[in-house]
């Protein structure tokens, strides 16, 4: 018999808006790579850049598969997406024919592979290994459902399995604004028409994802998951509430600890109102609370908004605003509230001046003005992964502007969003700095959790919130026992400090709060806290 030829996939994690893929994710670019593979009758191997890194050999493989490249980039508590330094010390340990997929595809690094796909390594992964001629082209949706189910196994090797791992889902591919040639900075238009899933047939991957042991999923891999299932070719698109339905129906139906969503045009749900209406309802009924909808409203400035083509103006974006604070601000069993909208800003765009920042800032301070929340604030330069842009941001303003964010409005959403004494459920603790603990809830753009003292990581705890950060909020453990805490955690109660840590230190055991309180001849701020502390022996 011929010998089973073998293939490397290496995940050097894409981070982009239709596949996160640096951890606790794993993206569906290397999943369906792998599923690819498979499909051609090759044998994959998956092997993470974290594992690379911590010495693991690459294996002796006819081919190997290189998948990285950020085109969004953000802030990682624990890893990082592969760098091209990184890469091209990698290179000479590759074995046998080298492909390269993912955002790196679009740079330099290309020119030292075998083949490059810049459209769907996936695609490329089946042809080579088929020994069809390996042009770059994207997948057909057959061959997309095929590859995920095939692919699924992937996650067993990775090092988050089966927690906190999270798997990104794609339910379509371009943009209902296709036609009209999209946002300006954005490639998807670039997809062509909308290639939608079937309900059922995203429903068999995540099936077959959890019959494997993944936990928790995030809906994403799309332009707008409020216009998924939908036909039209309106601009925006009138919304198919019952194929939204179908879907999520499906997904809740399947026990997933976590089922989270990505991106919505808040334009859709402003020129939609009823059939948006449903869809968020189903949203909050179906998935797990601290789900976030990220509006693409890019800029409040309008010359900017028409000479960059973006799908909304302020009055619509506030519109989503408010339907989505209404479906879904109450608070959920893990202390998050349901369902809450997140804004996303780009700097860099056409058109813009020193005005476009006030006007950004305007606008959010209206939100926070109307009692409204806003669950995350995404400001970015403007990446020119389509085109060039005309005008070199101005690094001074742009930073004053992110500073004035995080200081009038970040902050004080955080306050509204988690008052003192709120509870978060299940808060996964990654990583130790020090004196100080870092956590996170498993979920899509989870809040970054301190606690200032040392605590076990790579376990689940509830937390208790004392205060805040920018974007990060700092709590103690729940619940925390006074009687045993040690001296490090009583002197991150609000208001103790050393002096009266060591009054507690003499006190304990105490029987009550009262008991506590009268130790330190009162102390202002715990009230909230009470249902937090724990007297046990």
């Amino acid at each position: 018999m011929p010998r089973e030829r073998t293939i490397a996939i290496v995940d050097g994690y894409v981070d982009d808006p239709a596949a996160l893929g640096v951890p606790p994710y794993i993206s569906p670019v290397s999943r369906a790579a792998y599923g690819a593979a498979v499909d051609a009758g090759w044998e994959p191997t998956y092997v993470t850049v974290d594992m690379l890194r911590a010495g693991k050999p690459l294996p002796r493989c006819d081919a190997t598969v290189l998948i990285s490249g950020n085109t969004v980039p953000g802030k990682y508590l624990r890893s990082m997406p592969m760098s091209g330094n990184e890469a091209l010390r990698l290179l000479p340990r590759m074995g046998g024919v080298k492909i390269l997929g993912g955002g790196s595809a679009a740079g330099g690094l290309s020119k030292r592979f075998d083949l490059v796909a810049a459209k769907d390594v996936a695609a490329m992964v089946y042809d080579f290994a088929s020994d069809k001629d390996p042009v770059d082209r994207y997948r057909t949706l057959g061959e997309w459902n095929r590859w995920m189910l095939l692919g699924a196994e992937s996650v067993l090797g990775h090092g988050d399995f089966p927690v906190p791992l999270i798997a990104e889902i794609e339910t379509y591919r371009g943009c209902h604004r296709h036609a009209g040639g999209g946002c300006s900075y954005c490639i998807e238009p670039l997809k062509g028409k909308p290639l939608h899933r079937k309900p059922s047939d995203i429903v068999g991957e995540a099936a077959r994802l959890r019959e494997l042991g993944v936990r928790h999923v995030r809906v994403g891999g799309q332009t707008c998951i409020m216009s998924y299932g939908s036909n039209s070719r309106a601009d925006p698109p009138k919304p198919n509430p019952g194929a939204v339905s179908d879907l999520f129906s499906g997904l809740g139906e399947l026990g997933f600890d976590v089922l989270h969503v990505d991106n919505a045009n808040p334009s859709v749900i402003a020129d939609h109102p009823a059939e948006s209406r449903e869809i968020l309802e189903v949203l909050v009924e179906r998935c797990t609370p601290g789900n976030v909808l990220a509006l693409g409203m890019e800029s409040a400035d309008p010359a900017v908004i028409d000479a960059n083509n973006l799908n909304s103006t302020p009055a619509k974006v506030m519109e989503a605003v408010r339907a989505i604070n209404a479906a879904g601000s109450a608070r959920g069993a893990n202390g998050m509230p349901t369902l809450l909208p997140g804004i996303n800003l780009i700097a860099g765009l056409d058109g813009e001046t020193s005005a476009t920042y006030s006007m950004n800032l305007a606008f959010l301070r209206s939100v926070l003005d109307e009692g409204l929340m806003l669950r995350r604030i995404n400001i970015r330069q403007v990446i020119p992964s389509r085109r060039e842009f005309r005008k070199k941001v101005d690094a001074g303003k742009f930073r004053r502007f992110k500073t004035a964010v995080r200081e009038e409005i970040d902050r004080p959403m955080l306050e509204r969003m988690l008052p003192v004494g709120t509870v978060l459920r299940d808060v996964y603790m990654e990583l130790r700095d020090g004196g100080n603990t870092f956590g996170r809830q498993i979920g899509s753009y989870p809040i970054l959790v301190g606690v200032p003292y040392p605590v076990e990581t790579e376990r689940f705890t509830d937390v208790a919130i004392i205060g805040w950060g920018y974007r990060s909020v700092t709590g103690i453990e729940c619940p925390f026992r006074v009687n045993s805490a040690p001296l490090a955690a009583l002197e991150s109660l609000p208001g103790v400090g050393k002096k009266r840590t060591a009054a507690i230190a003499a006190g304990r055991p105490f029987r009550d709060m009262g008991e506590l309180l009268s130790a330190l001849g009162g102390l202002e701020g715990f009230g909230p806290l009470g249902d937090a502390l724990s007297f046990d022996p």
